[in-house]
């Protein structure tokens, strides 16, 4: 199922540390495959038995692809053995076994449930991103574990973190690294735009781009008012072919998709 992705060697690695330990810190850079790969590697321990895993992104955007791509994985649909939960979306069924949940979803679960009745484990992802949401809920389940639940397994995993400074607030956790991909990059700097012409600079470095490489463009935008309005400015400016998306939490599923 997860077939390339470095993960894969170290997985064996992860369900021996929770088999010993309930805390564990995980580095893996971005497209090792540990989102989609340590929830479902942790499905058959035995230490689970007929649990659940909840697994928390700090994003709406993240929490339906992840629980998508493990579906696909699986061969099911979004609801079945792997369902997600957010503000007004929830898509979970009877069989569900991995939940991947925003991390404000989280707290108020913990909060009305303290002792995660049913779940065998809480997966950190992105944890370096450190949002207050995601630190409150590491708090808490750290709270949940040492009063109420020492059998749960609560596992923080980043793509780049300090992890000595979380291993001990984890009670010594163990951490473990796994590889990753590593692809050549060049840094190119621009002149800096004017205040108010923010989006025509990056509409101008969009079409330069086009023109001077191959392949595709992935433009990285602080919010969707900045998306919307480049979106405009490159709006029959692409050569004859190109295609234009926007993509942003706010946009309706299947535009999403």
């Amino acid at each position: 199922m997860l077939a390339g992705l470095p993960i894969l060697e170290i997985l064996p690695r992860v369900q021996d540390a929770l088999g010993q330990a309930p805390n564990l810190v995980l580095q893996a850079p971005p497209g090792a495959g540990k989102t989609t790969g340590v929830p479902l590697a942790l499905l058959g321990q035995p230490w689970l038995r007929s649990g659940k895993i909840l697994m928390l992104e700090p994003r709406r955007l993240a929490t339906r692809a992840a629980a998508r791509r493990m579906a696909a994985l699986l061969g099911e649909s979004v609801g079945e053995t792997v369902g997600y939960r957010m503000r007004l979306d929830t898509k979970v069924g009877q069989n569900t076994r991995i939940e991947v949940l925003t991390d404000g979803v989280f707290t108020r679960v913990i909060q009305d449930d303290p002792g995660l009745e049913g779940v065998g484990a809480v997966l950190f992802d992105e944890i370096h991103e450190r949002r207050l949401e995601s630190d409150f809920g590491l708090a808490l389940a750290l709270e949940a574990q040492s009063a109420l639940r020492p059998d749960l397994r609560l596992v923080a995993m980043s793509a780049t973190l300090d992890a000595e400074p979380l291993a001990r607030l984890m009670g010594g956790a163990e951490i473990l690294t796994a590889a990753g991909r590593a692809y050549p990059v060049e840094i190119r700097h621009l002149d800096h735009p004017p205040a108010d012409r923010f989006e025509h600079a990056v509409a101008d470095a969009v079409i330069r781009a086009i023109d001077r490489e191959p392949g595709g463009v992935l433009v990285f935008l602080p919010g969707a008012p900045e998306i919307r309005r480049t979106h405009r400015l490159l709006a029959g400016r692409l050569p004859e072919g190109a295609d234009l998306f926007e993509l942003y939490g706010d946009l309706e599923q299947s535009d999403q998709d």
